[in-house]
């Protein structure tokens, strides 16, 4: 049986309040597909948990001629007083941009330490 609400305007569920990241987007020697942008633009948001004062980024995606390893994502993403920036190498763009998001993450942990402490 639903639940009804006996309170007008009383949420029934909370809801996570963030905003979408604005990221722009560069395929280099290819053309993206949109499952691939809305994949890595759900992950950068999740950034958002560690340090909540994302300004933008920008992401580039390449694919290059050499290995198993062929294709490469680089995500810059702009705090307020300086940049961060991860490139990662993989065999698929989703692995590369985990392995990306990843090392972003390590960055913003410290960064915020540093701001915490007053060092940024």
């Amino acid at each position: 049986m639903p639940v009804v609400s006996t309170i007008p305007d009383e949420p029934m569920f909370n809801v996570l309040n963030f905003t979408i990241m604005k990221l722009e987007f560069q395929s280099i020697h290819f053309n993206a597909d949109s499952k691939l942008i809305d994949f890595i633009q759900k992950r950068v948001d999740k950034l958002e948990m560690f340090y909540g004062r994302l300004v933008d980024g920008e992401v580039f995606l390449r694919l290059n001629n050499e290995g198993i390893d062929n294709k490469t994502v680089e995500i810059r993403v702009n705090v307020p007083g300086t940049q961060l920036f991860a490139t990662e190498k993989a065999r698929s763009f989703e692995a590369a941009t985990d392995q990306a998001t990843e090392a972003l993450k390590n960055q913003l942990k410290k960064f915020k330490t540093r701001v915490m402490q007053g060092r940024a």
